[in-house]
């Protein structure tokens, strides 16, 4: 077994019973430069290593495969989920992987793999077809705790989006929304790829790899399936949050006309009885405030009385 460190050039590699693995973190053309001189690998494939809008694929050459996906981390700070690419290269004796560096799994097991034996013979020991698995495998399983966290958010908010505080619930609603079609953008193309993965077998691979790359689609489509449930739940969440507030501003608004359309005789009557003409000036004594009162009084009664037997209040 032989570990070589490329500080220079930010390339590691674990060589074990005849499989290298290769490991760089955040590529630049100097280690895809090297990769290309050391494999020969295609430039544009190199070049899709180092684009970070590059979507989710595989590309089959005669004695390799090229694959680009993409998996989840949270961003705490804008609190929704961003895709993190990884690209692999995988031919019979080795298998390269290049990404940024913010995927712990893939970090932690290629840690473990350079300092312990025991991992290097789980993981290296059956060839590159089942490092890739377990490479994949690991990473998809990551996916689970940012789907359950993801759960959590959207019956945490079922609960309060019947609350008072409807300004928060709905800024909560929309977080949540645009974190479960973000989180869905990511995992609905890796099906695709995976499915390619395991129709053929490839003999570059090792052993027959079709159940094992199986087992991870079918992990892939149990959370693709479970988001896009919790999608329609938020959507009508959603919906239920935008007909309560239109209910109660049509509440405070029909109260808002009730209090403006009793003010308005009101406002009247205090208008002409306010007019410094005979017999409507204060000469009248105190009879005339009494009966000012009086009118104000029926007035009002006699519409809240109305609306009443309408019904609108």
């Amino acid at each position: 077994m032989a570990i070589v460190g490329e500080k220079e050039l930010n390339i590691e590699s674990i060589t074990w019973e005849g499989l290298t693995w290769v490991n760089i973190e955040k590529p630049t053309t100097r280690e895809t430069d090297c990769l290309a001189q050391k494999y020969g690998f295609h430039e544009l494939d190199l070049d899709d290593c180092l684009s970070r809008m590059q979507r989710p694929k595989m590309d089959e050459y005669p004695n390799y495969l090229f694959l680009v996906l993409h998996f989840p981390v949270f961003n705490r700070e804008a609190r929704v989920t961003t895709p993190s690419q990884v690209s692999v290269f995988i031919g019979r004796d080795y298998l390269v992987t290049l990404h940024a560096g913010d995927l712990k799994p893939l970090v932690k097991m290629f840690r473990d793999c350079q300092l312990h034996e025991r991992a290097r013979e789980e993981n290296m020991g059956k060839g590159s077809g089942h490092l890739l698995y377990q490479i994949m495998d690991r990473l998809v399983n990551y996916c689970f705790p940012i789907l359950n966290k993801v759960i959590e958010n959207v019956e945490r908010v079922e609960d309060e989006v019947f609350d008072e505080n409807v300004r928060e619930t709905i800024r909560e609603i929309s977080i949540i929304r645009r974190d479960v079609i973000a989180f869905r953008r990511i995992i609905r193309p890796q099906i695709d790829v995976i499915k390619s993965l395991e129709q053929r077998e490839r003999s570059y691979l090792g052993e027959n790899m079709e159940v094992y790359f199986g087992d991870i689609g079918d992990h892939l489509e149990k959370i693709a399936g479970a988001l896009d449930d919790y999608k329609e739940v938020i959507e009508g969440l959603k919906d239920t949050s935008d007909t309560l507030t239109s209910h109660r501003t049509n509440e405070v608004m029909r109260l808002l006309t009730i209090i403006a359309t009793i003010m308005l005789p009101v406002a009247v009557v205090a208008g002409i009885l306010g007019m410094n003409i005979y017999p409507l000036t204060s000469t009248g004594g105190p009879l005339s405030l009494v009966i000012a009162i009086l009118v104000i009084a029926g007035i009002c009664g006699g519409m809240l009385i109305f609306f009443r037997r309408k019904r609108w209040i």
